[in-house]
Formats: C-alpha cells, sequence, structure tokens
C-alpha cells in the first residue's frame, strides 16, 4: 500500500502539473482558437453578424468624441506588439544579468514564439481587416488574430509570472487584475478603433492562454526533472526561488544560488 501511493505521489509530483496546464488550459484554448479561426475563414453566420454588429456599434459610439478616439489610439499605440516585445526583452536582460537565466531565456522564447505564432496564422488565415465609413485609424495586413491583443497578453502574463516571486498575496491579486484590465483595454481599443474584429482579439487571447500555459508547463518539466519542486504558476510564479536574486537588495549577482537556472 506504501508503494503504491509512494508510486502515485511520484507520478503527481512529476506529472501533474504539467499534465494540469496541458490538458485544461494549453490544449482547451488552442483548440477554441482553432475552432474560432475555421469559423470565421468560413464567415460562419453568427460570428460574421458579431463581427459587423459591434464594429458599427463601437465605431458609432466613439463618432463625435475626439478625446476618446484618442484615448483609443494612444492605448492601441503603448500596447503595441513593439513595446511590449520592448519591455520583456529589458525584463529578459534584467533576469538575465540578475541570475535568472532559465526564467530570462523562458520569457524571451514566450515572446518570440507568439511572433511565429501570429505571423503564421496571420499568412494562413489571411483575413481581410473591418472596412467601416470614416475609420479612425489604418493596419496593415492581415486581420485575424490581433496581433496588439496577443502581444500584449503574453507580455502582461510573463510579466507578472516572472515577478509574482517578489509578491505577497495582496500584491498578486493586484498583479492578475492590472494585467487583465490592460490586456482588455488593448483589445477593446483594436475593434473600437475599427481595424480588428471582435473574433480577432478573442482568438489572439486564446492563443495567448494557450502559449503560455505550454510554456509554463514545459518550465515545469525542467523543475521537476532537476529536482525541483512543481510550482504553483499563478500564485507564486513559474520560478518561486527566483525571489533571491530578484530583490533589488540582493546585491551583486551571486553564482550558485537557486533561482539562477545555470
Amino acid at each position: 500500500m506504501m508503494k503504491s501511493m509512494s508510486w502515485r505521489a511520484r507520478v503527481h509530483e512529476r506529472f501533474g502539473a504539467r499534465l494540469g496546464l496541458t490538458l485544461f488550459v494549453a490544449v482547451p484554448a488552442a483548440a477554441l482558437a482553432g475552432l474560432l479561426a475555421v469559423a470565421v475563414e468560413s464567415a460562419w453566420d453568427p460570428f460574421r453578424k458579431l463581427d459587423q454588429n459591434t464594429a458599427s456599434y463601437l465605431h458609432d459610439h466613439a463618432s463625435g468624441h475626439p478625446l476618446v478616439i484618442r484615448i483609443l489610439a494612444r492605448i492601441s499605440d503603448v500596447g503595441g506588439p513593439t513595446p511590449a516585445r520592448a519591455v520583456v526583452a529589458l525584463l529578459a536582460v534584467v533576469l538575465w544579468v540578475r541570475g535568472a537565466r532559465r526564467l530570462a531565456l523562458w520569457a524571451a522564447s514566450t515572446m518570440l514564439a507568439g511572433a511565429v505564432l501570429d505571423g503564421g496564422l496571420k499568412t494562413l488565415v489571411d483575413r481581410a481587416r473591418p472596412h467601416l465609413p470614416n475609420p479612425f485609424a489604418h493596419a496593415p495586413g492581415a486581420s485575424f488574430p490581433s496581433g496588439h491583443a496577443m502581444t500584449s497578453a503574453l507580455a502582461c502574463g510573463i510579466i507578472v509570472l516572472a515577478l509574482l516571486p517578489l509578491l505577497g498575496r495582496k500584491g498578486t491579486v493586484v498583479a492578475w487584475t492590472l494585467a487583465a484590465l490592460v490586456v482588455f483595454a488593448v483589445g477593446y481599443s483594436r475593434v473600437a478603433l475599427g481595424v480588428h474584429w471582435v473574433t480577432d482579439v478573442v482568438g489572439a487571447w486564446l492563443l495567448a492562454v494557450a502559449l503560455l500555459a505550454a510554456s509554463v508547463s514545459a518550465f515545469q518539466t525542467w523543475r521537476v526533472e532537476h529536482g525541483r519542486r512543481p510550482a504553483h504558476p499563478v500564485t507564486e510564479g513559474v520560478e518561486p526561488e527566483a525571489e533571491k536574486v530578484l530583490h533589488l537588495d540582493s546585491g551583486v549577482v551571486k553564482s550558485g544560488h537557486a533561482g539562477s537556472g545555470r
């Protein structure tokens, strides 16, 4: 009986966290994004009507309010792919310099995978962008998925998951809440400005969730294989031990830290 319990405990420790993330988050989110891509490519009528009605409503609502349009444009600019990738790149550099090198590689590789996925799906689906009267903004390229929505969601997720070891319980709640608000604001701005359909944004969010879950799952696999306990990413980050090198008062980077990943 003890041997059976020990075996089950080892299996749960080795596979539990990554299987949970993969089976219950990454796979469903990716599947829903795939179904959504097929639906929009085939111009499925319910989604077509949803997109057109939402685009028209938000466009009409913003018309005649120059301040609202300027705010939406600023949100879209600040939350665009270039600023988001720059912030994550800076984070990766800081993590690397302070000794959290595995964490730095995780952040950079996840963001890079997002860029590749976004470009590949845009080419594959090749969906036309909205054509509205008196558009507030213009954007080149295909529409699905929204690069702004996907990149901002990935960036916010990466930043929070990397820095959670520095936050307490209240800080964790605040961080996730702020991240959600930023992601929603960027996605909303893209639809309200008339450069994306609402399904472009929803699809981008689903893809970001799937990619984040898959990358965190892969990182957890590395942790277990190197003798570390499975982390609880949503509450303690992907690398809880990184707290030792992330604190601003930790001084010069020290070799051999548990969070260094060397």
